[in-house]
């Protein structure tokens, strides 16, 4: 049985749980979300009702500016929200915050999830895979798969939620995952609402 990211992903955010975990637990319950959730609240990974269904409407906005040859040359704005006061005021929320913000000055993303992404933009890749494979001789019943293959690794490169955080050294996983492990900790449904990166062209 296959299982998407985006089922992953959604059940990521429902429980705020790690990547591994949600695709453990979607593996365990043959694919199905809501047993797997349970599954997820049995082991003690999820305790809480499913976060998604709360309002998350306090936050903070982390910020970096990247400096060169003494003059800043980039700067980058970033929603993170969370469900309460509490939360937004501490020490570690707004630290997450602003190594978000340093992870878009150098990542450069384009959208916070995959389900954000320009339909038309998406489009255009994966007509474009295509049409490599089909110019490189491929068949056309790997085609899909080889299209498939390849959008993952494009999403990957766009889209924030699901980059590589850029300091391995600090947190080793995507950004999907470090907001979700902060969610898990602080128990409260915590999202990147928006980001804005603004950089000098030259």
């Amino acid at each position: 049985m296959t299982i998407s990211a985006k089922e992953i992903q959604k059940l990521r955010q429902d429980a705020g749980v790690g990547m591994m975990d949600a695709k453990k637990a979607l593996s365990d319950a043959d694919g199905d979300i809501d047993k797997a959730y349970e599954l997820l609240r049995e082991r003690g990974q999820a305790k809480m009702d499913k976060r998604k269904d709360r309002e998350a409407d306090e936050g903070v906005i982390g910020s970096y500016i990247h400096i060169q040859n003494e003059r800043p040359t980039m700067g980058v704005l970033v929603e993170l929200v969370c469900e309460t006061d509490f939360v937004a005021k501490s020490g570690e929320f707004g630290e997450t915050a602003n190594d978000i913000a340093m992870h878009v000055s150098w990542a450069n993303p384009q959208w916070v999830t995959r389900e954000e992404a320009d339909e038309t933009e998406v489009a255009k890749e994966r007509e474009l895979i295509a049409r490599q494979a089909e110019a490189e001789g491929k068949p056309e019943d790997v085609i899909e798969r080889i299209v498939d293959g390849k959008m993952e690794s494009w999403y990957a490169d766009n889209v924030l939620y699901e980059q590589k955080f850029v300091n391995a050294e600090k947190y080793d996983g995507t950004i999907a995952d470090m907001v979700g492990a902060l969610a898990s900790k602080m128990g409260e449904n915590i999202s990147v609402r928006r980001f804005a990166r603004v950089a000098i062209k030259g």
